[in-house]
């Protein structure tokens, strides 16, 4: 986890940040690994700035990393989002 304390060798830039998101929102794969993102990306990224990126990304709960790859999560249809809102708990 990156905290705010820690000096980031490789921070990435606000462009780096939305293009990695970009192409994990529009991949047509449910899963992803880091290597395959790594080749769909228009531009190279250095490694620990990717890692930065999706730490970010999960932290906002935008994408989930597990063992077999990384998946976009969010959503933003204001339908499921009543839906839910409205929902009963189990």
């Amino acid at each position: 986890m990156i905290t705010k304390y820690k000096r980031i060798e490789h921070a990435p830039t606000l462009n780096t940040v939305l293009m990695v998101e970009s192409v994990l929102k529009n991949m047509n794969e449910s899963v992803i690994t880091v290597a395959e993102l790594k080749r769909k990306l228009p531009k190279q990224v250095n490694h620990y700035t990717l890692i930065a990126i999706l730490q970010y990304l999960e932290e906002s709960n935008k994408i989930l990393v597990t063992i077999k790859g990384i998946t976009w999560i969010h959503n933003t249809n204001p339908n499921l989002k009543r839906a839910i809102a409205r929902g009963i708990e189990l």
